[in-house]
């Protein structure tokens, strides 16, 4: 098993985000980021399926698609930092 590469730190404004999503949708996300997302970010958060570079973002900006919702990080040294989650329609206005 190969050692845990980077951490994980939400942000206020990210978890404000997963505060107001609708409660169906809060639950099922929790599960998903605890279960799935994290553990994958932790070693490899530059690249999978779901992972996307944001072009013209300074600090550089990483997309990870979750069914209708989007989550942006950023990555600093071995910090993993989540600045916010959005719809889908309302991610990149």
């Amino acid at each position: 098993m190969t050692a845990t590469r980077y951490k994980i730190f939400e942000t206020d404004e990210f978890i404000s985000c997963i505060e107001r999503l609708p409660r169906k949708d809060h639950e099922l996300m929790k599960k998903k980021l605890t279960s799935y997302v994290y553990p994958q970010l932790k070693q490899e958060p530059h690249w999978g399926v779901n992972i996307k570079k944001l072009h013209g973002y300074d600090p550089e900006t990483w997309r990870y698609r979750i069914g209708k919702y989007r989550l942006f990080y950023i990555i600093e040294k071995q910090v993993v930092s989540m600045i916010s989650m959005d719809h889908r329609k309302d991610a990149y206005k």
